[in-house]
This record gives C-alpha cells, structure tokens and sequence, in this order.
C-alpha cells in the first residue's frame, strides 16, 4: 500500500463531502465549495468524520495515483476549513506594489508599471507596514490557484542573483553570485 494513500483523510466539523458515481468528489465548508474528478481506479469510502481511499490494482500507476488524489483531497479539506496563503516579498530600489481596488499595481524597474488582476477564488492583499520591503499576501481556497497566482508574480521579476532584488517568497534563500573581480 502506498503510505500516503492509505491514510484517511480527517473531515474537521462543519465540513460536508459527497461522492457522486462518477468519482466527482465535492467538499462544502465554511469558507466555500469544491469539486475534484478522481480517477475511476480508486475508490473512495466515507465513514463518520474520515475517508478513506482504496485501489483496484498494484500497477505503478495506479499505485501513484492513490497517494496523490489522497493528498488532493486533503487539499479540498484544508481549503474549505482554514484556505491557503502564500507571502511574497517585493525586494529593491525603487520597487513598489499598491494594490488599487481589486487590481495590484507593481513598479518594478521597467519604463512601465505592472497590473495584475487575481482569478476569482484568490484575494491579494498588500502590507507596507511590517518591513521596509512591501509583502503581497495571496490567500484563497485553493491550493493551486493560490500557488499558480504567486509564481505568476513572481515571474514578473524574480530576484537576480548580484543583488538579489525582484520578487521573493518569503523566507527564499537567494544565493549570491560574486561580481566582476578587477583584474
């Protein structure tokens, strides 16, 4: 058994879960709803407060599907209870993030600033107050989502390695290069 996949997944009070015939799994909570498709190969059982999933066959694949729509699931459970957020740190001379209404504004040394508009399901917030580098938090329900929008940020500046400015995650170690030696 795949260690991963055999452990249930532990539905915290308030939380709702169905499971349709066609494996279409949906989870209600308090913060929202969500649906994923799980693979025909699984099984997936419901008991009083956890689910459990099974496999028909010891395939390699379906071996390694087991584990994984598992973890999703767990990813369903925590978004609708607690959500996700990630933190990015905007890091240089002159780099700004202000978010106008819903859209993010972001001057980051180019001759042009940067609007971002989030997908539906993630909010941006932006905290100017905690340190002198602006953080630009994403936060929503779901994991891929809230993931996806920050790599898309990030990839509008991500840091250089002389100086290390562009855009972070917080707590990224970014490794130094050493400069031209004067020969």
């Amino acid at each position: 058994m795949s260690r991963i996949g055999k452990m249930p997944v532990t539905l915290a009070k308030g939380v709702e879960f169905s499971v349709d015939p066609q494996n279409m799994v949906t989870v209600k909570g308090t913060k929202g709803q969500l649906s994923l498709q799980v693979d025909p190969c699984l099984k997936i059982e419901k008991n009083e407060n956890e689910v459990v999933l099974t496999r028909d066959s010891e395939d390699k694949a379906v071996r390694s599907l087991h584990g994984l729509y598992r973890v999703l699931i767990s990813n369903l459970v925590t978004g609708v209870t607690e959500g996700f957020k990630k933190e990015l740190e905007v890091i240089g001379v002159g780099f700004r993030a202000t978010l106008n209404g819903n859209i993010l504004e972001l001057a980051l040394g180019f001759s042009h600033p940067f609007f971002f508009v989030p997908p539906d399901g993630v909010t941006l917030e932006v905290d100017t107050k905690s340190s002198k580098n602006p953080r630009i938090i994403i936060s929503g329900i779901d994991k891929e989502l809230v993931g996806q929008v920050a790599a898309k940020i990030r990839s509008l500046r991500p840091p250089e390695p002389y100086k290390g400015k562009g855009i972070r995650y917080v707590g990224e170690q970014v490794r130094k290069k050493a400069g031209k030696s004067a020969g």
